[in-house]
């Protein structure tokens, strides 16, 4: 295809979504917000520029102005711009294997809504469970009252999502095979209908959620590999801050990998098989196994040593194939960092090739609780950010404006 100039329309869409970008940037990253000028410097665009964007993105809903900053020096004060409360919002789900929930978050990262239903879902029936996360979304939409605008909605799913067609392959845990999500679920919510979910691994999701939560600008975009350890266990590549799938969007299906004597990685190091180990049964639960380690139960505390040890082997053949030495421990893993990120490090230095030279590094995820939620909200707010354009409706001139319908859902 012979390159084309970029017109005027296009030239302004590449600025609205940069100067958008670089406003929400500090907030993901807790810093100071910024002013018009900051703006400016940090993009390279002259001020003038800078102030016709941000004021239309201001009218549009996706940028607010802050209490004027006292000045340093004689002038105007500077105006703080930072994400608004409640314009725009997406709805990310989330179906595991002992829960389903839902939560709504807006630009500025509030929670405006969330909802959750605790319940064992090993062997269950999609007709029987995606009804339930139905209603659970469209309770959501009625606890916002109409207020903010909805970008579209995702599902987190444990287990293989073809993403072409969007339909989930295999959910070894809960035992679903070839299900048509996103059909079923349009037929059980008028919400999930009109806005068809983005369906992605929850492993995918909740590392989205936590490459947003390290990010920090100025110091490049993070890359790393995660791991959540739930029932199942599951990892993602973050390759600098975005997601890397794999051809089909399978990527990452660690509990799969054979670390010993014809076991997977998931029967050593996934929550039941720790449980286990530990004297305990399934039905304990993550507290009694935490609760055991805490004091110092013997048993417990080589059950999570050998369980660490095969997680850091498993880890180590994924370094060793990707280069990215730093992991990332979320889910259950989080909790269990304390007694499972020495043995994690110590295969990891042992196994790694390259560890003299390049060394592995081992984090709890920064993350919220239920992370893949949070991930897949902001896999829609993305487009948002990525097309802001579509979304400047200014409700005083358009007060009957329909909310925009979302376009073919984007890669997790």
């Amino acid at each position: 295809m012979r390159p084309t100039a970029a017109r005027q329309a296009s030239l302004r869409e590449h600025n609205l979504g940069l100067v958008l970008r670089t406003v929400l940037e500090v907030r993901a990253a807790h810093q100071p917000p910024r002013s018009r000028a900051d703006v400016a410097a940090a993009t390279g665009l002259a001020k003038a520029t800078v102030s016709a964007l941000v004021d239309q993105l201001v009218a549009g809903g996706l940028l607010a102005e802050l209490a004027p900053a006292t000045p340093q020096r004689a002038g105007r004060p500077a105006v703080p711009l930072t994400a608004p409360t409640g314009t725009l919002a997406a709805i990310g789900a989330e179906v595991n294997v002992d829960y389903l929930g839902v939560r709504v978050l807006d630009l500025a990262g509030t929670v405006l809504d969330e909802r959750l239903a605790h319940r064992d879902l090993r062997g269950s029936a999609p007709d029987e469970v995606l009804p339930l996360l139905g209603e659970l979304v469209e309770q959501a939409v009625a606890a916002l009252g109409g207020g903010p605008r909805l970008v579209g909605t995702a599902l987190a799913l444990p287990g293989l999502v073809d993403r072409s067609t969007g339909i989930l392959r295999y959910a070894p845990n809960l035992g679903w095979r070839d299900v048509d999500v996103a059909g079923m679920l349009a037929d059980a919510s008028p919400t999930l209908a009109a806005y068809p979910p983005l369906l992605a691994n929850e492993a995918d999701l909740a590392a989205r959620a936590e490459a947003d939560a390290r990010e920090v600008p100025g110091t490049g975009r993070p890359s790393f590999v995660y791991v959540s350890g739930e029932i199942g266990v599951g990892a993602a590549l973050v390759l600098d801050g975005e997601l890397f799938g794999g051809r089909h969007g399978w990527a990452g299906e660690v509990g799969h990998i054979v670390v010993g004597e014809g076991r997977t990685l998931e029967q050593v190091a996934g929550q039941d098989a720790m449980l286990r180990a530990a004297g305990l049964s399934a039905d304990d639960g993550l507290d009694s196994l935490v609760a055991a380690a805490e004091r110092g139960d013997a048993v417990a505390t080589r059950a999570l040593a050998t369980a660490g040890g095969a997680l850091g082997l498993a880890l180590a053949n994924v370094v060793n194939v990707v280069d990215v030495p730093d992991v990332v421990l979320g889910g259950t893993y989080a909790r269990l960092a304390p007694w499972l990120r020495d043995p994690v490090l110590a295969a990891l230095r042992r196994h790694v090739l390259a560890a003299p030279w390049a060394q592995p590094r081992v984090d709890v995820a920064l993350a919220a609780p239920l992370p893949a939620m949070t991930g897949a909200a902001l896999a829609q707010l993305g487009r948002v950010l990525a097309h802001p354009v579509d979304w400047l409706v200014d409700p005083a001139d358009q007060p009957d404006a329909p909310t925009p319908t979302p376009a073919t859902a984007p890669s997790a």
